[in-house]
């Protein structure tokens, strides 16, 4: 799936999100178009037209394109006579028969990647809870794509040079174990379960295909493990995957005794010979 068919699906689920959070009956929203300072709609829920379809809004634009401009939330209680953003965009909002708008950005790294809008079909205030749900579903977005950038970047990082068209023992295969180790402590703060099993699917292309002997390990056995073998101790991994030290312990005891390993070294080694691990 492309990235931008997957960043559009997280604002489509946002959107309901935002619907369900506030009570707000309409709900639209789009990405930042690459290369372009601008907003192109391109999901929405609860409208009853297509007049904001396709819609495309320039930076300081608008409601929404003000909020890019800003980076931060933004709202009218009546679209058509705000005296606070600009008019371009009237008659498709007219169209829709929406009045109190909100207009929340998403932003990963400093930088806007799309807005998601909210509105009532009546001109009454937005109180502070509903525009908080709203940033809510942002934030949520923001995660999710934070999560895939980190993801592309570490898959990027974990190719390591040929040697003799085999990857060696050393410097860049070392990094393809960290990356191994992040992209699956990753995959437990993705909500969406289609994205974590994508995730998850990336991580097994670091390891053997059909691992063999030695029986299997639950995830979280594996997860511990696989910074064991990154070289991290109990309470930096316990750090990483957001558990307690005696946790740790635990996960990691249960993958020596199914191993048949005596100590951590040695159940590392066991993983990797059984294609468990890279």
């Amino acid at each position: 799936m492309a990235a931008e068919a997957v960043a559009a699906a997280e604002i489509r689920g946002a959107l309901a999100r935002l619907r369900r959070g506030t009570g707000l009956p309409v709900a639209f929203g789009g990405l930042v178009e690459s290369g372009r300072p601008r907003i192109r709609i391109s999901e929405l829920s609860g409208t009853t037209t297509a007049a904001l379809s396709s819609l495309a809004v320039a930076s300081g634009n608008g409601l929404g394109g003000k909020a890019v401009a800003l980076a931060r939330p933004c709202a009218v209680t009546d679209y058509s006579s705000s005296r606070q953003i600009s008019h371009e965009y009237d008659v498709p909002v007219a169209a829709e028969g929406i009045r109190s708008v909100l207009a929340v950005p998403v932003v990963v790294r400093r930088r806007v990647r799309g807005v998601l809008y909210g509105a009532l079909r009546s001109a009454q205030p937005l109180g502070d809870r509903t525009l908080g749900a709203a940033v809510a579903a942002a934030r949520d977005v923001e995660q999710a794509l934070v999560v895939r950038d980190e993801a592309r970047g570490l898959l990027a990082s974990a190719r390591p040079e040929p040697t003799d068209g085999h990857p060696g023992p050393g410097t860049a295969w070392e990094q393809v174990r960290e990356a191994h180790a992040a992209l699956r402590a990753l995959a437990p703060r993705i909500k969406d379960p289609a994205l974590r099993a994508e995730l998850l699917a990336a991580c097994g292309l670091l390891t053997a295909p059909h691992p063999v002997g030695g029986g299997s390990l639950a995830p979280r056995e594996l997860d511990v493990l696989s910074w064991v073998a990154a070289g991290a101790t109990n309470a930096a991994v316990a750090e990483r995957l957001g558990l307690r030290p005696e946790t740790v312990k635990g996960y990691l005891r249960s993958a020596m005794r199914k191993l048949g390993a005596h100590t951590r070294g040695e159940a590392v080694t066991a993983a990797r010979r059984t294609g468990l691990l890279p």
